[in-house]
């Protein structure tokens, strides 16, 4: 599922980047890597961007960008 899809507060995992590389770099400069806990903070009122929190950070995403990163939910 595409982060940008994941409902406001609600905690997902990294699974991959699916974008070009060097999108997928500066993603994964920032901390979007597979295995991290990521959660959607807020979004703009027409929802892009948005806002996602990942260790601690908050960080400012288009949605295409979000729409990149891959997520799952641990049960």
């Amino acid at each position: 599922m595409p982060l940008s899809k994941i409902e406001i507060g609600t905690t997902a995992i990294i699974d991959c980047v699916e974008a070009p590389p060097p999108i997928a770099r500066r993603l994964g400069d920032l901390g979007f890597i597979p295995g991290t806990p990521v959660t959607p903070v807020r979004r703009a009122p027409l929802g892009d961007p948005g806002v996602y929190e990942i260790r601690g950070v908050q960080y400012c995403l288009r949605r295409s960008e979000a729409g990149a990163i891959r997520v799952r939910f641990d049960d």
